[in-house]
């Protein structure tokens, strides 16, 4: 029942190591098999994003110095060094390990505070590995309880529901004044990172009609071949904004490119519909005094600087919350481990006598790593509990010396019990 987990991520490891230690989803499959076929682990999972690469493991016994060969033969793999990878590795043993998946589900470990993406990236690699059968019972239970967490998470906290770039604010607060983008106009000025980012995230909303303008057409070519939409020559900037419905601007500029004059004249040819203008340049590439202009609506960068800020706040405040729900779904985690523990205690447990059962009993208490000491006294007293009373009950353990179908009412009677006092506990 031992989970660990391996890994680096954005914190821990630079953009370059990370593409380095980075997995295609054909990569884990192959890293995985290969794994379970060399018995370092009887159950395994790989996820790798932009930003993490981690391997969750579950051995059929754990000892310590199977970490160190897992660790050497996941970096074997992309035949990269120890020494330029163990500085950056993060090690997680069960209920850490636990409590670390059910945080990247939900966002909490994210560069970006609350991000989306994750959850669908949680649910990808799972169901690639569950597909190619290198999962079983408990990264199963593991997998399925971190997706069920990180949308509790999204949907019972306020943690991702705010914008936190200032691209993706831009494009937010657009689709908050338009209503939806899915058939407005959208017009790009310049191509470089901010105007990339800010088309990802029109496309990802829904917007198709685009244009894109650029001083250098190559690059706005390049753009309109990965996102679509139709590329228009600088020279011609003038007349083409009384297409869209919405401008968004981020050229390198020391004076606007967006006049007032050009924008009088534009929002006549317009007649009485409203434009969205939205500034990211730095220097600001739009003229001030457009913004009192009837019918247009402008925002600049520090506009949505003090969005992101605030949102961000507001995502902070959120983390208690979030965390509260993970604590929770980490205790319902442990007591389904412990539950199948002590099912599997059952199994073998026939009769004999009082001393036999002690003996047994802590045997495979003492296995259990998952377990403080106090909990492991917790866990002997219920089952000399409930061993005993199915002794007083039924003369002599019939629970355990019984028939395959009164063993099975006796382990479901058992973890039922064993799971309501460990909750009280």
């Amino acid at each position: 029942m031992e989970i660990v987990v391996i890994g680096l991520n954005h914190r821990t490891a630079s953009v370059e190591l990370r593409e380095r230690m980075s997995f295609s989803k054909e990569q884990a499959g192959e890293l995985s098999t290969e794994i379970l076929a060399r018995g370092l682990m009887h159950e395994v999972l790989v996820l790798s994003t932009c930003n993490r690469t981690e391997l969750y493991g579950v051995p059929d016994k754990w000892t310590g110095d199977r970490t160190d060969h897992l660790e050497n033969f996941l970096m074997s793999y992309h035949k990269l060094q120890p020494e330029n990878v163990n500085r950056s590795l993060y090690r997680h043993i069960d209920r850490d390990a636990v409590r670390h998946i059910y945080r990247v589900a939900s966002g909490l470990d994210s560069m970006m505070l609350g991000e989306a993406e994750i959850l669908g990236q949680v649910r990808k690699a799972y169901t690639n590995a569950y597909k190619l059968g290198v999962t079983g019972r408990v990264l199963n239970r593991l997998f399925q309880s971190a997706i069920e967490v990180g949308k509790r998470v999204r949907t019972d906290t306020g943690i991702g529901v705010r914008p936190m770039s200032v691209a993706f604010a831009g494009v937010k607060l657009a689709e908050k004044h338009l209503t939806s983008l899915k058939d407005r106009r959208g017009l790009i000025l310049g191509a470089g990172l901010t105007s990339e980012r800010v088309l990802r995230h029109l496309c990802d909303r829904g917007m198709q009609q685009i244009r894109i303008l650029n001083r250098h057409a190559e690059r706005a070519k390049a753009l309109a071949t990965r996102y679509g939409g139709e590329v228009l020559p600088w020279k011609d900037l003038g007349k083409s904004l009384e297409w869209p419905d919405l401008v968004v601007t981020s050229v390198a500029a020391s004076e606007p490119v967006l006049t007032q004059e050009m924008l009088e004249k534009t929002m006549v040819r317009r007649k009485k519909r409203t434009l969205m203008l939205m500034d990211l340049g730095v220097p600001r590439n739009i003229a001030p005094g457009v913004g009192g202009l009837k019918n247009v609506c402008l925002y600049n960068i520090d506009d949505l600087k003090e969005i992101v800020l605030q949102n961000l706040k507001a995502r902070e405040q959120e983390i208690p919350r979030a965390e509260a729900i993970v604590e929770e779904h980490i205790q319902n985690f442990a007591r389904w481990q412990a539950g199948v523990s002590a099912c599997s205690i059952l199994r073998d447990l026939r009769g004999g006598s009082q001393m036999d059962r002690d003996t047994f009993l802590l045997k495979h208490l003492n296995a259990m790593s998952h377990y403080s000491d106090e909990e492991r006294a917790y866990v002997m007293e219920l089952l000399k509990k409930f061993l005993d009373s199915a002794s007083s009950e039924n003369g002599g353990c019939p629970h355990i010396n019984a028939d395959v179908s009164a063993k099975v009412q006796a382990l479901s009677a058992f973890c039922t019990f064993f799971g309501d006092n460990l909750g009280r506990n």
